[in-house]
């Protein structure tokens, strides 16, 4: 047989086994069960000293892994803010897999660079950000915030004839960094891998939905950065970021917006005006694996000042092309090899359109604000302003709503984690999947509604 041959069959084989994990994750349920974590041990063992044939590999990932897979793709895995691909970017991200492409420069990957740039420039749009604006393509919101941060450490020390990049921090001039009481964890990350130190931040005050309140901000005397968020990580409640940036913007702050998946609501007429304001801010970090629906992974990094982020990012070297008209890719993001993630952006953004957009962000509202009314009539507690996408319910006391999880995880009708806000414990539920319907809102009503009252 033929290398050519092998190769079709083999890759027919695993699309064949990806189609049937995908039509079986609808119905399902979504936890694996108890054997089937189990049974992963058998891939434990010591490396083979010779190979094993292709067909056979392929069969054990899919004979045990898929077995043991939670259901994050299929419409009711609720437990994080975790999109399940759309079908035309699970086939875009196999297509450009079997493309192979290391997206680093234009001269060498010319399709998914210019893919790339149209996707960003989609976006840019699409969030009413900046027209100037520059963009990174990164594993997701950890990195993007990451890499914004490092853009506008540059650039407030530019501003006070600090060259970071050449002199690092050792005896560089001291900065403030003020962040919300409840700001993401991995903008503290972003911080601490950038040197500045997780405990040096300056936490403040937030309202009853975890909202910074901009009248306690403090007065700005240095090099300031201020990370404000879109979509807070439980109520899913927006920062007022307009009225942050009227304080600290004319005293030369920056100010950093973490939208992991709160600034899709830009590209919604319905859902815009929570971001009114947020385009003043000098940079913006989103996921498109959440709420565009995109494969693992992608997030993105947009900073109004292009050069910034390119001065923190770029690298030079003898081999590599970088006197060019045409947009590098690696000139704004930290790796240098990465796969040409903008591919899986421009699918979803080409096959939606912007008012297919619209229509799937707004219908992932109107599924969690069905479960907060459904919940709500069962007589349990709804603690935010269900403005977006996220719930979070109360069953009672601390302990029986972690009985209550921990049943509805194990049952696997559906899957909600948990969470603790403000001083409670609660069950978080968020809706952003494509493929989420009213009629799995309600078969995960009746489950958590019944299992609820097992747990009395």
């Amino acid at each position: 047989m033929s290398h050519d041959k092998n190769l079709r069959d083999l890759l027919e084989d695993a699309a064949r086994r990806g189609i049937d994990y995908r039509e079986q994750s609808v119905s399902r349920a979504v936890a694996p069960t108890d054997a089937a974590i189990e049974n992963v041990a058998r891939f434990k063992e010591p490396l083979p000293e010779d190979g094993a044939a292709d067909t056979d590999v392929l069969a054990q990932l899919d004979e045990v892994g898929t077995p043991a897979a939670v259901a994050m793709t299929g419409p009711r895995f609720f437990g994080f803010v975790i999109g399940g691909s759309l079908p035309v970017t699970l086939a875009s991200n196999w297509l450009s897999s079997a493309w192979d492409q290391n997206d680093v420069m234009y001269e060498v990957t010319p399709a998914t660079a210019t893919l790339e740039r149209v996707a960003m420039d989609w976006m840019i749009d699409l969030f009413g950000l900046p027209a100037e604006t520059g963009a990174a393509f990164v594993t997701g919101a950890t990195v993007a915030n990451f890499s914004s941060l490092a853009a506008a450490r540059n650039r407030v020390y530019a501003d006070v004839g600090w060259n970071v990049e050449a002199d690092g921090l050792i005896g560089a001039p001291p900065l403030a960094i003020l962040v919300g009481e409840e700001v993401h964890p991995t903008v503290i990350k972003g911080i601490g891998l950038l040197g500045f130190g997780r405990d040096r931040v300056q936490r403040l005050p937030v309202d009853g939905q975890g909202c910074i309140d901009a009248t306690q901000i403090p007065k700005i005397t240095g090099p300031t950065i201020v990370c404000t968020q879109a979509g807070n990580l439980n109520t899913g409640g927006f920062d007022p970021v307009g009225d942050i940036c009227d304080a600290v913007k004319p005293e030369g702050a920056w100010v950093h917006v973490d939208g992991a998946f709160g600034l899709w609501a830009a590209a919604s007429p319905e859902l815009a005006h929570l971001c009114n304001g947020f385009q003043a801010a000098d940079s913006w970090a989103t996921d498109a694996h959440k709420w565009l629906n995109v494969p693992y992974d992608c997030g993105i990094a947009f900073v109004r000042n292009a050069a910034a982020l390119k001065s923190a990012m770029s690298i030079t070297a003898d081999y590599l092309i970088t006197e060019t008209e045409n947009r590098n890719p690696s000139d704004y993001t930290p790796e240098l090899s990465r796969r040409a993630r903008g591919v899986d952006v421009w699918a979803a953004l080409k096959s939606l359109g912007r008012s297919g957009l619209a229509e799937m962000l707004n219908r992932c509202c109107s599924n969690a604000r069905r479960f907060a009314d459904g919940l709500a009539k069962a007589g349990f507690g709804i603690l935010n302003d269900v403005n977006l996408n996220q719930v979070l319910v109360s069953f009672g006391d601390d302990a029986r709503t972690r009985r209550v999880i921990d049943a509805i995880q194990a049952d696997g009708t559906c899957w909600c984690g948990v969470t603790v806000w403000q001083g409670r414990t609660a069950m978080r539920i968020s809706v952003s999947n494509w493929s989420t319907t009213p009629a799995d809102v309600d078969v995960s009503l009746e489950a958590i509604i019944r299992l609820a009252a097992e747990t009395r």
